[in-house]
């Protein structure tokens, strides 16, 4: 770095050390790196792939998400130059780039995630995005939701209206889509959606259950219907994903 003279000395003398600070390029590579891992869901599965080497769909039976949405991630954490892929026939395999870059963001996700790694035996509070504590009002909102949640994942096969839920759970329509938005990301039938054809997905690897079974299971009475949700989520027949997945080199 130039030469240069700061208006304030503080008697440190870090002029004479600025040379050795990268040039500012550098640093914008290094922060479009950490912007690809701004993602939780990102920054697992480079975990993941640190690991092993695997295609879409086990992929997104291993993180629980829909293969469009690991296929994102895939695409952008490609483009980073953190991992790299190579086709076997029609399936496509990923895993992590062997670069230094590669590994040492690795090493940090562990490190870190050995900091952050809560024990079972420390105490955990709720708190509010300042950390101050939530007061009873709210943390006994934030059971109720968390108690909807549980109702409408246990009973997947029905469908519940917002009305029918806030009648239930004795808690305002506007309140309950918000706080449920807010803890777990997606409205209430968004999340629904997914969470059936996660379920689905799973069934369809572990078990040999008839199609029509499964989308009644689900909350699907339509085998039509079922397939064109799953073919929209998942980007392929149930009976592809079923076979696809058997095929695979275990």
């Amino acid at each position: 770095m130039e030469n240069i003279k700061l208006p304030h000395s503080h008697g440190q003398d870090i002029e004479s050390k600025l040379d050795r600070m990268p040039p500012a390029e550098n640093f914008q590579t290094i922060a479009d790196i950490f912007k690809q891992l701004g993602d939780s869901s990102r920054v697992r599965i480079f975990w993941l792939l640190c690991h092993c080497e695997e295609c879409v769909i086990n992929i997104s039976a291993i993180v629980d998400m829909t293969s469009p949405a690991v296929s994102h991630h895939l695409s952008r954490l490609k483009a980073s130059g953190l991992i790299v892929n190579r086709r076997i026939g029609k399936e496509v395999y990923y895993k992590a780039a062997d670069t230094e870059r590669a590994q040492l963001l690795h090493l940090m996700i562990e490190k870190l995630a050995e900091v952050e790694c809560i024990t079972p035996d420390t105490e955990t509070t709720l708190e509010q995005p300042d950390g101050a504590p939530l007061s009873e009002n709210e943390q006994s909102r934030t059971e109720t939701i968390k108690n909807v949640h549980a109702f409408i994942t246990e009973n997947m096969d029905k469908r519940y209206t917002i009305d029918e839920l806030a009648k239930r759970y004795l808690m305002n329509t506007t309140t309950l889509k918000a706080g449920f938005k807010a803890m777990y990301g997606l409205p209430i039938a968004s999340y629904m959606k997914q969470y059936r054809m996660k379920q689905a997905m799973r069934m369809l690897r572990e078990t040999d259950e008839s199609i029509a079974s499964i989308a009644l299971k689900v909350g699907y009475e339509s085998r039509s219907k079922f397939t064109e949700a799953f073919k929209s989520s998942a980007e392929m027949l149930p009976t592809e994903y079923r076979e696809l997945y058997r095929t695979m080199p275990r």
